[in-house]
């Protein structure tokens, strides 16, 4: 097999696993799963609080926030999920940055299905596993201030 004809076939194959994927998700998951925005943990100094959970799927989810006078100036996030939990966790931090820890503390699953443009019904669990991780790192952080 030539070079050209090796990268003909990486091309078809990366254009119908994103085919692929769309046809199992939406743009927007797909969109965030190949290009989570606020993946990975910032430096220690820009952590307020951070927490890990694992999910009932076997997924973890960690989140790291800044947080000043309780608004939510930084929020970052690491999984190991799939997918969907990536696009969960991308969303979430999205939703949260500038908002009160009320606003976070508050936020349903079905809120960042909806930001998502909705989620299959397989994977809801992946929204759900983010709002857990979060309300955790929170009630955390509360304990620790008082």
């Amino acid at each position: 097999m030539s070079k050209d004809d090796f990268d003909e076939f990486v091309n078809k194959l990366q254009k119908d696993i994103i085919d692929k994927e769309l046809k199992d998700y939406n743009e927007r998951i797909v969109e965030l799963y190949h290009n989570p925005i606020n993946w990975g943990q910032p430096p220690e100094e820009e952590i307020t609080e951070t927490h890990a959970y694992e999910g009932p799927c076997g997924d973890t989810m960690q989140f790291f926030l800044k947080i000043k006078n309780n608004k939510i100036e930084k929020a970052n996030f690491i999984t190991d999920g799939c997918g969907a939990t990536v696009a969960c966790g991308s969303q979430t931090t999205m939703l949260i940055e500038g908002r009160s820890l009320e606003f976070a503390e508050n936020l349903k699953s079905k809120d960042i299905e909806k930001a998502l443009n909705g989620l299959p019904e397989d994977h809801k669990h992946c929204a759900e596993l983010a709002k857990r991780t979060l309300r955790r790192l929170i009630e955390k952080y509360k304990y620790k201030k008082n």
